[in-house]
């Protein structure tokens, strides 16, 4: 078990995730929500220029600016590529092999990449893949408003 220095126990927080694409690549939006026991955060932006899977991996590293203390993380993300990036053992490959594919190309989004595996260092966590416009309602919550985000800022430029 990993220890907070507050709280001596750490504290296990919920994050669901999702990143949109108007075009890919295009304008994009993300959002994150964070639960923790009855206290729920909805987290939403927009950039100017991505591709969804640079906003699926996004989306996650907002949500973990946004912890303030270490925790046990359970991640749900519909994200195949991440998720399985972490749960394949994909990223550990990518590692040791100086950031190359298995077919020796270039990881894409080394950058997002490498800023995910600094800030999760902190937490204790698991990926859980979920099924993208499913029954899920926050995941469902997260793609409205990564959507919006993106839809409202590309309005706001007209």
């Amino acid at each position: 078990m990993i220890y907070d220095i507050n709280s001596n126990i750490l504290k296990t927080v919920t994050m669901y995730t999702d990143g949109a694409c108007s075009g890919n690549p295009g304008p994009g939006g993300w959002a994150t929500i964070l639960i923790y026991g009855d206290h729920v955060k909805e987290l939403s932006g927009y950039v100017p220029h991505a591709t969804n899977n640079r906003m699926e991996m996004f989306s996650i590293v907002q949500g973990l600016k946004n912890l303030k203390v270490a925790c046990k993380l359970n991640i749900y993300c519909d994200s195949a590529y991440v998720v399985n990036a972490f749960n394949n053992g994909w990223i550990d490959n990518w590692q040791r092999n100086n950031w190359k594919t298995a077919d020796k190309s270039e990881v894409k989004n080394m950058d997002l990449w490498q800023d995910l595996l600094n800030r999760l260092k902190l937490h204790e966590f698991n990926f859980v893949k979920v099924k993208g416009h499913a029954n899920d309602f926050y995941n469902n919550r997260c793609d409205e408003l990564a959507v919006n985000a993106c839809k409202s800022q590309q309005l706001s430029l007209c």
